[in-house]
């Protein structure tokens, strides 16, 4: 990894580094203890599974938790600041909607998040990025799942060709403006929550 894979000065390695201690920080003793688990399904994408649970009380319950494995977002930016995002059918609420590239591996734990996040983005929209700025971590939903999403920043955008997987049939990719984006996420055309999520923490932290 060098200067030209993420221009942040290692915020990917400070990231990196720091996650363990960020996950849990607030609340050190662990209030929850799993007593028993038992998988009751799996596929190639996730792990669902059962746990009887004791919470700090005493008082006992089961806990339900998917398992998945993370996730990379990135926000493309062109040279005239537009930002990329594509339109695809999501089945589970049967729609189509305007995101932000992303991804995962399926079956690949142990991912790069960086590799992870370049490979998305060239597949997705056919764009390669001189230019990648790691801009956090997240997790997508943590009252059920696992799963958590690294955020980067692509720049100093190359046109290439698209490799899209069978899953993302029909997927197209477009560039607005950020405040078109800005409006889109308002009227409801972008309803991704970690896509809203991710412009936000940009924004906050200054980026865009």
């Amino acid at each position: 990894m060098d200067a030209d894979e993420v221009a942040d000065d290692g915020a990917w390695a400070r990231a990196a580094a720091g996650m363990a201690q960020d996950v849990g920080r607030e609340s050190p003793v662990c209030e929850i203890t799993a007593l028993a688990t038992k998988v009751v399904y799996r596929n190639r994408w996730m792990t669902v599974r059962e746990d009887s649970i004791q919470r700090s009380d005493g008082s006992r319950g089961i806990y339900g938790v998917v398992e998945k494995s993370d996730f990379a977002l990135i926000i493309p930016v062109a040279s005239d600041g537009a930002l990329c995002l594509v339109e695809q059918y999501r089945y589970p609420v049967k729609g189509r909607f305007w995101e932000f590239p992303q991804g995962s591996w399926e079956g690949v734990a142990t991912a790069d998040p960086l590799e992870l996040a370049r490979g998305e983005l060239q597949e997705e929209t056919g764009l390669l990025a001189r230019e990648m700025h790691y801009v956090g971590h997240l997790f997508e939903c943590y009252g059920y799942s696992t799963q958590g999403c690294h955020i980067f920043i692509a720049r100093d955008l190359q046109v290439t060709e698209t490799k899209l997987d069978p899953e993302e049939h029909g997927l197209i990719s477009r560039t607005f403006p950020l405040d078109a984006v800005i409006a889109m996420i308002g009227d409801g055309r972008i309803k991704d929550a970690m896509s809203v999520a991710a412009l936000g923490l940009c924004r906050l932290k200054g980026l865009l």
